[in-house]
């Protein structure tokens, strides 16, 4: 037996659990090939687009964005869906973006701003700046987006109606690709999003005999019927993470759910620096996993999976004659670990040499997730200049 060489029976079980989590790591490839065979949206998919076209309303909500509107703005009223409207609500901006899209809409006449004076109680901002842009809408397709978004690809609009009426989807969420222009975001977003991976893997979002359910509020698409049906923005009036909701909802009432990645045809930068994105991924991980449970087993997940390879290799000196076996297993599971990694970063828009950084994303991944448990003892987060009673 291996473990009859060893001299230390606590040595022995430590080493052998560490081994055991390279065999929990490399099963991780076969994820990821899972998800290289799945479908991807193509501007080819354009193509299929329904006859006649339904008019398509664009939702924008943008709080403070003067440093992203524009961007936005400008690759939305580029598409080339032949009949759309476009609506940004300004919700309460303190800069220059009330200024910069009337400005912009005063030259394209498919373009309507409107302007939020006063958030009413009970309501989160957002969530009341989409509710007032749909009820000014006139569309029969509701797309929702986000205003830190880049839009690179002209036809993602028209390819999303062509898929979710082929493949008759009632909630479609388009994937962006993240931009990560600073260390910490290369560093702290790919273990962030790997932890949303590892709660809502998509062949389970995506299949519809499982209750597992995502969406990424930075594109989806929905018909207003089906909006409608989910009971709009007022039914998830008070959360902070309303494209989860409605994935929820969606998964609930026994309709489709589908969430596809993009060729490169748009991108999203969610947080600048590690502030924003302690706070940004603080109240996505209380908004989606929202009780102890889930949020405490992210902790372990971190703890062990991520972490704890790395510490048994520092620790392992103090193991005396069994240190170079024990070290032996942290460098094996090490391996493994960074195996996957290094094919999982450049899928998250990530250069794929910062995987190496892994232990240190974890760690502060892992304080963010114990950040976002204090929500649950009634602290509030302060999220765009809005202070919300325990973040949903």
């Amino acid at each position: 037996m291996i473990f009859s060489s060893f001299q230390s029976t606590g040595v022995a079980v430590w080493a052998g659990f560490t081994a055991l989590l390279a065999l929990v790591w490399l099963k991780r490839h076969i994820d990821l090939a899972r998800a290289g065979r799945e479908r991807i949206l193509q501007p080819a998919d354009a193509d299929n687009a329904p006859q006649p076209p339904p008019l398509v309303s664009v939702l924008v909500a943008a709080k403070d964005e003067a440093a992203n509107i524009e961007r936005c703005v400008r690759g939305l009223l580029a598409q080339d869906y032949p009949r759309m409207e476009l609506l940004v609500i300004n919700d309460r901006s303190n800069d220059d973006t009330g200024r910069i899209i009337d400005r912009i809409a005063a030259q394209d006449p498919r373009f309507r701003p409107i302007h939020i004076r006063e958030l009413p109680a009970g309501w989160f901002g957002k969530n009341h700046a989409m509710h007032v842009g749909v009820e000014q809408s006139k569309g029969e397709i509701l797309c929702f987006s986000d205003a830190d978004c880049a839009f690179d690809a002209q036809t993602l609009i028209r390819a999303a109606v062509s898929y979710a009426a082929e493949q008759r989807v009632d909630m479609l969420s388009v994937l962006p690709v993240l931009e990560a222009g600073t260390f910490w975001e290369r560093v702290v977003q790919p273990v962030a999003g790997g932890v949303m991976v590892y709660w809502t893997p998509p062949h389970l979002v995506n299949n519809p005999r499982s209750s597992c359910a995502y969406a990424n509020g930075a594109f989806i698409l929905m018909s207003r019927q089906v909006y409608s049906k989910l009971g709009g923005h007022e039914a998830v009036k008070a959360t902070l993470n309303e494209d989860m909701h409605f994935a929820r909802r969606i998964k609930a009432l026994g309709m489709s759910l589908r969430v596809i990645r993009s060729a490169a045809m748009y991108r999203v930068r969610m947080y600048v620096g590690l502030n924003q994105i302690w706070r940004g991924w603080t109240r996505i991980f209380y908004g989606c996993f929202g009780n102890f449970a889930k949020l405490f087993a992210s902790v372990l997940m971190l703890t062990f999976a991520s972490l704890s390879p790395y510490v048994t290799l520092l620790l392992s000196p103090l193991a005396g004659p069994d240190a170079a076996k024990l070290a032996a297993a942290a460098v094996l599971t090490i391996l493994a670990q960074q195996s996957v990694l290094w094919r999982y970063y450049p899928l998250s828009g990530t250069p794929a040499p910062y995987a190496l950084t892994y232990p240190l994303g974890a760690l502060v991944c892992l304080g963010i997730t114990f950040n976002a448990m204090t929500r649950l003892t009634g602290a509030t987060t302060n999220w765009r200049g809005t202070v919300y009673a325990r973040g949903a």
